[in-house]
């Protein structure tokens, strides 16, 4: 008598659990859909602040404030950041380090963030740009360092 009993409060519970489930997919069967049309509204599509798409060089008066540190480099748990500087003297008889490539590859970045967190000069900062569809991962080779005049030589 006593597995009558089970079998009847178990098959009440798995009944009760069942229209529990189906309360809850009936009322987002009800619920008004909402729908990115995305190709079609770029121009008022709104990405949110926080996103990180495209690492990029912050510049001031015309001049990247990098100082080819390497920080965000060493940082880099997968390698995607190689930065590429040159020894030159100044005025003073000191030498100091330029920045003469900062070559970055989206294809391997994590989006980690360590790069930008441990930059010293805050030089560097995640972009909102979200569209990186290419054809051959080359393209996803970029060098960042575009506004100076090495830059352009050795491209």
């Amino acid at each position: 008598m006593e597995s009558f009993k089970n079998y009847f409060v178990s098959f009440w519970k798995g009944l009760w659990s069942l229209l529990v489930g189906m309360k809850v997919t009936g009322t987002e069967f009800v619920t008004k859909k909402v729908t990115e049309q995305y190709p079609e509204n770029r121009a008022t599509l709104k990405v949110a602040d926080r996103f990180r798409g495209e690492l990029k060089l912050v510049y001031e008066n015309g001049e990247h404030k990098c100082v080819a540190c390497g920080i965000c480099q060493m940082n880099c748990p997968n390698g995607t950041i190689q930065v590429i500087a040159n020894k030159v003297t100044t005025e003073d008889g000191k030498t100091k380090r330029v920045l003469d490539k900062y070559m970055y590859d989206l294809g391997s970045c994590t989006f980690c963030q360590l790069c930008v967190v441990t930059c010293p000069h805050d030089a560097l900062e995640f972009d909102n740009a979200f569209e990186h569809a290419v054809f051959t991962r080359e393209k996803l080779v970029k060098q960042l360092n575009h506004d100076t005049d090495k830059s352009v030589e050795n491209k």
